[in-house]
């Protein structure tokens, strides 16, 4: 079996993210990954990045996590998306841009960048 690039997995991640896999998509993390949703703050470990991301996947109908632009360098891969999210309410859209880094086939930083207002002023008030 070939390894796979960095660019590789992090493209598996989002494809199993808009599939809403997110067992399948946290198994691509490592035991300890960082995750920074930087306005939001950081979550340390597989386990804690599942637990915070489950409850916002089982309340949209669809994910749609459209990648602009991707670029990596070594082991670390950089994308601008377009994070879109089916509430019950319909689509919030989020310009986001998003670093990894990729060690032993595995992320161990994933960090997001986006305008917090810019996702919270779409839901309901």
């Amino acid at each position: 079996m070939s390894e796979k690039t960095p660019e590789q997995i992090v493209t598996g991640f989002i494809d199993l993210i808009n599939k809403k896999d997110l067992a399948g998509a946290t198994s691509l993390l490592s035991e300890n990954c960082e995750y920074d949703n930087v306005p939001m703050g950081k979550v340390f470990g597989r386990e804690a990045i599942y637990a915070q991301l489950e409850p916002m996947m089982e309340r949209c109908a669809e994910i749609d996590w459209i990648t602009i632009r991707q670029t990596a360098s070594d082991f670390i891969v950089m994308n601008e998306r377009l994070d879109k999210f089916l509430w019950p309410h319909g689509w919030v859209e989020m310009p986001c841009a998003g670093i990894f880094e990729i060690k032993d086939e595995e992320i161990v930083l994933w960090r997001d960048y986006f305008d917090l207002p810019t996702y919270t002023n779409q839901l309901p008030k």
